[in-house]
């Protein structure tokens, strides 16, 4: 796999670099249209063409140093990996690195998520995503991408954004409160829902991104498609003053689904992947 942004040292080495980029192609437990597994690789394949200099925050993140992991590849079961993941992260945390982890489908979030929880007190799990993925247990596991925010609850509290699609065995297992469905903050032009969720976090907060939260329109490649969803100016609006407040520990994104001549579904996903990391080391 490519260097992530095609970076090479000094701003690649290991242990100079704040940032670790992990991937995880894993897709065992996908439930409709397979192929993230493939999604780590053609992130990183699009984050070669990124611009190191972001326009917003006028910074250049790069210079803090972005490792490239060797991929954790794991495929005997769900529980082996979710291990395997958690082993992985927490000894990048145990390193003081930023973990950026990149599936796959959402049960690499499962391991990432129990190692933050073990390392950091009083943490949310911060998800954005079409699905609220409640499940207790989906296709004979409890470890299924439907099923990782039931995971999540174990072990920290969990605060959802985005969400449009649910069933009905989820519908008893969520607080009201802190769950902000994607059609509310559609119709909120003042975005008062912004402040609403940042009030539902803890100072520590680890941040899981399904790509499927974002709309269609702008990421059509992923395995489970929802209409409706945000847009990539709106998310970030919310995610900026969310570095600055909080203390994000770290973040995965997942559920990129690789398709043939939708190479900006790719981008985009890398083009957050680096924007999370601007966010984080924006001077406070």
């Amino acid at each position: 796999m490519e260097n992530f942004a095609g970076l090479t040292p000094p701003y690649s080495d290991y242990e100079t670099a704040k940032i670790v980029v992990l991937p995880v192609p894993y897709d065992a437990t996908s439930s409709w249209v397979h192929g993230a597994e493939k999604g780590p690789e053609k992130l990183l394949e699009a984050s070669v063409q990124l611009e190191w200099y972001d326009t917003e925050t006028r910074t250049e993140v790069y210079k803090h140093g972005i490792h490239t992991a060797q991929p954790v590849d794991e495929q005997r079961s769900p529980e082996h990996l979710c291990a395997a993941v958690e082993q992985r992260v927490g000894a990048l945390f145990d390193d003081a690195k930023f973990p950026v982890t990149i599936g796959g489908n959402h049960t690499v979030s499962i391991g990432a998520i129990r190692a933050a929880a073990q390392r950091y007190d009083n943490l949310t799990v911060l998800q954005l995503d079409a699905h609220s993925d409640l499940r207790r247990t989906y296709e004979g596991s409890e470890l299924n991408h439907a099923c990782v925010m039931n995971q999540a609850k174990k072990v920290a509290h969990i605060t959802q954004v985005g969400i449009r699609s649910q069933c009905i065995e989820e519908t008893d297992n969520f607080e009201p409160e802190r769950i902000f469905w994607a059609r509310d903050i559609y119709f909120d032009h003042t975005c008062q829902w912004e402040e609403k969720a940042y009030a539902t976090l803890t100072q520590n907060v680890y941040l899981t991104i399904d790509l499927d939260v974002f709309d269609t329109g702008i990421l059509a490649a992923t395995g489970t498609p929802e209409p409706g969803g945000l847009h990539y100016f709106q998310v970030l609006h919310f995610l900026r003053p969310l570095f600055e407040r909080f203390n994000v520990v770290g973040c995965d994104i997942v559920e990129l689904c690789p398709k043939p001549n939708l190479h900006a579904s790719d981008y985009l996903a890398a083009r957050l992947a680096y924007q999370l990391m601007t966010y984080k080391f924006l001077q406070k």
